[in-house]
């Protein structure tokens, strides 16, 4: 195992398949993830075509907040899909 998987399967919400997609966007640390953010790289996951869902997006909010996903405020739920739709939207019309 890759010293950086060991590293982020720590974090909760991940189990290898989370930490082996993030390192195909590139996020190889907690550092990365909280760099990128969770709805930035939940974007660049759909962006390689992985039909991630968002529970996933929701996940990476809670591995950074030390939180299991479904213990997340709905009003961040739901701040995070907004922005989420926010992006892809602007991301489509460009």
């Amino acid at each position: 195992m890759h010293p950086s998987q060991s590293e982020l399967l720590k974090l909760k919400n991940l189990g290898l398949a989370s930490v082996n997609i993030l390192h195909s966007i590139g996020i190889r640390s907690h550092d990365d993830l909280r760099r990128v953010g969770p709805v930035e790289a939940f974007i660049s996951i759909r962006n390689r075509g992985i039909n991630a869902s968002k529970v996933m997006l929701y996940a990476l909010q809670g591995a950074l907040m030390d939180v299991h996903w479904n213990d997340l405020e709905p009003e961040l739920k739901q701040h995070l899909t907004s922005e989420v739709d926010r992006l892809l939207a602007t991301q489509n019309s460009n």
